[in-house]
């Protein structure tokens, strides 16, 4: 390992070994507007120098074409590659902008085979539910999951955005390598029962949108303003109107923070997630989304900042005062079963 090279840490026991730090892809294809395939394709491939291993996508993200992009890369670097994707938000045909959540049997089995075909694979290392649907037992779910293990097209099981309580119920039925859901310096209601369950059975969290989906960094300040019409982060109350002037007031402590470590903002708020892993004795992996060369190697760069008790007492006080919540319907998360 280079002096430049991020370390390595299992998901979960038994879970494959990947970089501490992984790659959000969503973006690459779908969601933050307009694209740059070329820009995107050196960032997974600087990626891959630097230590990042895991790369997760989801079947919905642009209906199957952020899978569909990533299955050059894949191919390319198979042996190296930690590759994570995700079922249970289905798209209706006769609307393209809803998703319905879905965990039953046949969706899952229907899911996995479209999502090896499109990946150009014949196995997923780390297969998640995406969202809960709470009409079937979760124990169901996870043994259509585990069958798929059994069956050889699948190496891991992940869940996201599932509560404590759920997450034991499903360790009972097969090794749960890794729950991702969201955490950040904006986002800390998993600390209450997901975190601790995790802890105790062995299990790996995987930090999505660990920069506030861009707002941590400072990158923009008001999505109506100034983020283009596509990007759906103009949808997620936080970063509109009121809130997002309120929420932007909020990171001056990031900003002073980041100043004395000769760091930005956004290596920050990643070191502050990644020093969860020290806090509540656990493997965190966050994976920040970007796909820019050069996002990633300052995202990386986090790897190597500690923050000092001092430093970590001052960024406490953020999460209890935010404005809005993470998403415009929370019934798509875990915080109503909580």
């Amino acid at each position: 390992m280079t002096d430049t090279t991020i370390p390595t840490v299992r998901l979960g026991d038994g879970g494959p070994e990947v970089g501490v730090q992984g790659l959000g892809c969503m973006g690459m294809s779908f969601a933050y507007g307009p694209v740059d395939t070329d820009a995107s394709r050196a960032t997974l491939e600087r990626a891959l120098e630097l230590g990042v291993t895991l790369f997760d996508t989801a079947d919905a993200y642009g209906d199957g074409d952020n899978e569909r992009f990533l299955a050059p890369f894949v191919k390319a670097h198979r042996d190296r590659v930690v590759l994570a994707t995700k079922f249970a938000l289905s798209i209706p045909p006769e609307d393209s902008t809803k998703r319905i959540i879905r965990n039953d049997a046949p969706y899952i089995r229907a899911a996995v085979e479209t999502s090896l075909s499109r990946l150009d694979v014949d196995v997923i290392d780390l297969y998640y539910m995406h969202r809960r649907d709470p009409d079937v037992p979760i124990e169901e779910t996870v043994g259509v999951m585990a069958d798929l293990v059994r069956e050889g097209k699948v190496k891991h099981l992940g869940l996201s955005e599932v509560t404590g309580d759920e997450l034991r119920a499903a360790q009972g039925v097969h090794p749960i390598a890794a729950v991702q859901s969201e955490w950040s310096l904006f986002s800390r209601d998993i600390e209450a029962g997901v975190v601790p369950a995790a802890r105790e059975l062995g299990v790996a969290l995987v930090p999505y949108s660990p920069l506030g989906r861009g707002f941590l960094t400072g990158s923009f300040a008001n999505a109506d303003k100034d983020l283009t019409a596509d990007d759906f982060r103009r949808q997620q109350p936080r970063f509109t109107g009121d809130n997002a002037a309120a929420n932007a007031a909020l990171l001056e402590p990031v900003r002073a923070v980041a100043e004395a470590h000769g760091a930005t903002p956004g290596q920050i708020a990643l070191a502050w997630v990644q020093q969860r892993a020290a806090v509540h004795g656990l493997p965190v992996v966050p994976i920040p989304g970007t796909r820019k060369v050069s996002r990633v190697e300052e995202n990386t760069g986090a790897t190597r900042i500690v923050l000092t008790e001092d430093e970590l007492a001052a960024l406490e006080p953020i999460a209890g005062k935010v404005a809005g919540e993470r998403y415009a319907d929370m019934s798509f998360t875990s915080a109503g079963r909580e």
